[in-house]
């Protein structure tokens, strides 16, 4: 019973640390830049700006074990390969720059990373955002979507992180219309001509994991002009309710700790 007791414990405050951790972006750098990360690309980045202070006035050298995060993503803590599979990550994260688009029409190359270092022995990564990005991610005042890191922890698709913070981006219109071509060049999907393969393999499963994953509950429509398929009518609502969010907890925490699925119902009283 006390075993109980301590894991329960540990499971509240593991999901309330996890709250805790706020990813806080420029409007600009969501819905004006143009980026192709894969999967865990996108999470060691989130995973870092998450950790930035709303203080915080530079980019510090920031720290975290290769277990930590691989904790915190729900990745196998007892794969060897772990530490290659990260080094790798973030190399190739490194390799890796975006354009963002200026005020003034004009486009902007700049990096993610500015320095990464990594000890085999420790397990222990120290990476340095690059300084053109300070404008987009320190001491932002307005014009900025706010999400909790928690809510990208689970998903299993590039495509639904970016199509998430987008419509966050957009939560408080609660509608918003995007070009169908404009989206996919967002999105990195231009490799999907055909609609019905963008639809089966980035929106359906995005908003599928969107909507069980996140606070956000979307739906789309599909606005054809003639009989081209031209743009795409998203409608988002954020969740409010008390039980709507734990369910979406318990199945996140089933995907990144499904070893602890059963304690968290215990917990919680709600199945995902």
């Amino acid at each position: 019973m006390s075993q109980i007791k301590d894991d329960s414990r540990e499971i509240r405050q593991k999901m309330l640390q996890l709250r805790d951790y706020k990813v806080v972006k420029s409007n600009d750098l969501i819905q004006k830049s143009r980026f192709q990360l894969a999967l865990q690309e996108q999470k060691i980045i989130l995973y870092m700006i998450s950790k930035i202070k709303p203080e915080d006035e530079d980019f510090i050298l920031q720290d975290f074990s290769v277990a930590e995060f691989c904790k915190v993503c729900g990745i196998d803590s007892t794969s060897g390969g772990n530490y290659k599979y990260v080094k790798d990550t973030i190399k190739s994260l490194a390799d890796k720059s975006l354009w963002l688009t200026l005020d003034s029409g004009t486009e902007t190359l700049v990096r993610w990373i500015n320095k990464a270092w990594i000890n085999k022995k420790s397990g222990i990564v120290k990476i340095r955002l690059d300084d053109d990005m300070k404008p987009y991610l320190l001491q932002l005042q307005e014009r900025f979507t706010q999400y909790e890191l928690l809510y990208t922890l689970a998903m299993r698709s590039q495509y639904s992180i970016r199509l998430y913070e987008l419509l966050k981006s957009y939560e408080y219109q609660h509608r918003k219309i995007f070009d169908i071509e404009d989206l996919k060049r967002i999105l990195s999907a231009e490799n999907y001509n055909r609609f019905p393969d963008f639809k089966r393999k980035v929106l359906d499963i995005s908003l599928r994991e969107i909507n069980d994953l996140s606070d956000l509950t979307a739906t789309y429509e599909i606005i054809k002009e003639g009989r081209r398929y031209a743009k795409l009518e998203f409608s988002m609502r954020l969740k409010k309710d008390m039980s709507e969010r734990l369910k979406t907890y318990a199945r996140i925490e089933e995907i990144i700790n499904p070893a602890q699925i059963s304690l968290f119902e215990k917990v919680y009283g709600v199945k995902p």
